[in-house]
């Protein structure tokens, strides 16, 4: 049954929250922009763009070592933020919080330190059907290095992983369970905390890819117990190019060095090299400082507005769209698990996800098309890709009323 868009008042004063963001501002194709592809990367507020314009106009200097003043105030920055994406996080210390380039980096720089060290000849990797690429191919590469063996939870047709299913995987020889907190494509939020007592019950480490899961919700690594934590910037209103990697401290002090150079060391002879102590040990070279700052700036905002209430209005945004968009002729939601991010992923038989999203482009109205880089996920739903709409706390009722009449209009222009 269809619903009508019903009087809502929302938890915070969305009209002006969206004054925060500029871009919502501007118009594509004459039309204002729709902007529904969050979960490829989220606009930025201008309390971030200010940031970063204030540090290269007030602060621009390279952090640690510099005894001159400008240096001493971007390392300050740059160290606050270490400490903001702690907290943000629930981290036992900041010195297992590792700034990367985001998710694949972070995932890399793992596989890559795994190689011999925690993961052998023989031993077994964990993934799921669901998992994006970045999830997939580093684990291929070490497990065709060591010869180890790649297992594969499933997925159910809700895109559902079960639990059952996971404890028939796991044994002796399983050493790694790598899984998304929240899948991209489908939305489906995995029992994270659960996955990690059963794992760790069985000597298995834990690597959770949370790019798509810590813009919509709060995430406590401590009371998660996971043992490696990984997101980017760019999808939590922050810059690209920064990202997260999470590590429980003993571990990430048991790992070799990933890249070498200037800041990750303590002494360089020409006989000896000694390296530095965490985090700077992972941190080779001259660091993303702006794109820390600005990070550090988005977990800022977002916490001004309040993950519970974030995560309220969003779930009454997928709600909606959701009985909006299912009453669609021929039109088919992709992933449809009892708990769901604010993702939603469809595909309209007969026709291309590359012309739905084209025609709604025309329209205003962004939203990505493709495998959405989960190749085996499409393959295990035979479909070759899905029309997905991403929401974010910015994001409105009207906006979804706008997007349904545009696929409607789309399916009678492509019949």
């Amino acid at each position: 049954m269809n619903i009508v868009a019903t009087p809502y008042t929302p938890l915070f004063d969305i009209e002006n929250l969206r004054k925060d963001f500029p871009i919502l501002a501007t118009k594509v194709h004459a039309k204002p922009l729709i902007y529904l592809d969050n979960g490829a990367t989220a606009q930025k507020p201008k309390q971030v763009l200010d940031t970063i314009q204030n540090y290269y106009q007030i602060s621009n200097a390279n952090v640690h070592r510099g005894v001159h003043q400008l240096s001493q105030q971007a390392t300050s920055l740059f160290d606050k933020a270490r400490q903001t994406v702690q907290r943000h996080l629930n981290a036992a210390k900041q010195e297992e919080i590792i700034f990367t380039k985001g998710t694949t980096e972070s995932l890399c720089l793992l596989a890559a330190t795994f190689e011999n060290t925690v993961i052998k000849k023989g031993d077994e990797i964990i993934i799921s059907e669901m998992e994006h690429h970045s999830n997939i191919v580093p684990w291929q590469v070490l497990a065709e290095k060591v010869g180890a063996i790649i297992k594969v939870l499933p997925v159910n047709d809700a895109g559902e992983i079960s639990i059952e299913n996971f404890k028939k995987t796991i044994n002796t020889k399983s050493k790694l369970l790598a899984i998304t907190h929240v899948s991209n494509t489908l939305g489906s939020i995995n029992p994270i905390q659960e996955m990690c007592n059963i794992a760790h019950q069985n000597n298995v480490l834990v690597v959770v890819d949370g790019a798509q899961a810590v813009p919509h919700m709060q995430v406590d690594v401590q009371q998660l117990d996971c043992d490696f934590y990984v997101y980017s910037g760019h999808k939590l209103f922050g810059p690209t190019g920064i990202g997260i990697l999470y590590g429980k401290e003993i571990l990430l002090n048991s790992l070799p060095p990933y890249q070498t150079g200037g800041g990750m060391i303590k002494t360089v002879s020409f006989a000896k090299t000694e390296y530095a102590e965490l985090p700077q040990k992972f941190e080779a070279g001259t660091p993303n400082i702006e794109g820390a700052i600005g990070l550090a700036s988005a977990i800022d905002y977002v916490n001004s507005i309040g993950f519970e209430l974030i995560q309220r209005y969003e779930q009454d945004l997928l709600n909606y769209a959701t009985a909006q968009l299912q009453v669609i002729e021929r039109l088919k939601i992709i992933g449809t698990a009892q708990h769901k991010a604010s993702v939603l992923s469809f595909v309209i038989e007969g026709l291309h996800p590359f012309d739905i999203g084209t025609i709604l482009d025309q329209q205003g109205i962004a939203v990505r098309t493709g495998h959405h880089c989960t190749q085996p996920l499409m393959q295990r739903f035979g479909i070759p890709g899905t029309i997905r709409a991403s929401f974010a706390f910015y994001n409105t009722f009207e906006e979804i009323d706008a997007l349904t009449k545009g696929v409607n209009k789309a399916v009678k222009m492509l019949k």
